[in-house]
């Protein structure tokens, strides 16, 4: 009896925080499909109809498929380029632990990850702009996956050294140089993690705005979520456009976040337990 108890509770308090975690969604669809004189009236209310005029004005006046483009751009760039140097340096580290001063190295992964971002944002741009690369792609693409390296990184470290050594050992013996080994043998093993680490990236890099802000001020190049600023002036604001927009832009990765779930879990807990 206690046990049942215990369960219905438990199942309660879930349905009591996703409720919770899912009202912005819910506030977000109603005002998208509300007029103003809705709005203003009561925000909880339901429509009087489907608004459809306003995802066609956000979508014009936003340009959100430009900018839903350079989304998926920075985005796949991002996460590639975090996947294929986070997964060799964490295997690097992993490996020589042992070694000084690959545990500098750790150490300063460590460090990285708890500089907060607002204080680095002017030197940032003072290099940006030396370099050449405000208001760029490939601009926004290195600062996103610098900034998303060091989890990733440490995520893989804590992976590597649950593998067995006996496996490189073996593809040693059969000819595999180290480059070859970490290919063929350990880069498949990391599977877990590396498609956690590209989910959890991707949904930091498509809803960036900090990194955003300081490199992109051209609309050719806006991603999507500085595109939301149009629809804010400095004495209005249309809220309807703004959360159509938000709606619009919001199913590429809830989509792709509900697909790739299942992964996240066994990936971020593989290699908590040392081998």
């Amino acid at each position: 009896m206690k046990n049942r108890t215990t369960v219905i509770l438990g199942r309660v308090v879930l349905c009591i925080m996703a409720a919770i975690f899912l009202f912005p969604f819910l506030i977000s669809i109603l005002l998208a499909f509300k007029t103003k004189q809705e709005t203003t009236k009561s925000v909880l209310a339901l429509p009087s109809a489907l608004h459809i005029e306003n995802f066609i004005d956000a979508i014009e006046k936003a340009n959100i498929f430009r900018s839903m483009a350079n989304s998926l751009i920075v985005t796949a760039a991002s996460v590639i380029l975090v996947l294929i140097v986070a997964s060799m340096a964490g295997y690097a580290i992993g490996r020589q632990y042992h070694k000084k001063g690959y545990k500098f190295y750790e150490s300063v992964l460590t460090a990285a990850m708890m500089v907060p971002f607002q204080s680095l944002m002017i030197p940032i741009y003072r290099m940006y702009r030396g370099l050449g690369l405000l208001n760029t792609l490939p601009g926004i693409i290195i600062l996103i996956a610098g900034i998303n390296m060091p989890f990733a990184i440490m995520t893989y470290i804590g992976f590597v050294r649950t593998v067995p050594m006996e496996l490189e050992e073996a593809a040693k013996l059969e000819g595999c140089t180290v480059f070859q080994t970490f290919v063929k043998v350990i880069f498949p093993i990391l599977k877990p993690t590396t498609v956690t680490i590209a989910v959890l990236d991707a949904l930091w890099a498509w809803n960036d705005f900090n990194a955003s802000l300081i490199v992109l001020q051209k609309n050719a190049v806006k991603t999507v979520p500085m595109q939301q600023y149009v629809f804010f002036g400095e004495h209005s604001a249309d809220y309807n456009m703004a959360f159509a927009a938000a709606v619009i832009t919001m199913i590429p990765v809830v989509l792709f976040f509900l697909v790739m779930q299942k992964h996240i879990e066994g990936g971020m807990t593989a290699g908590a337990v040392k081998g």
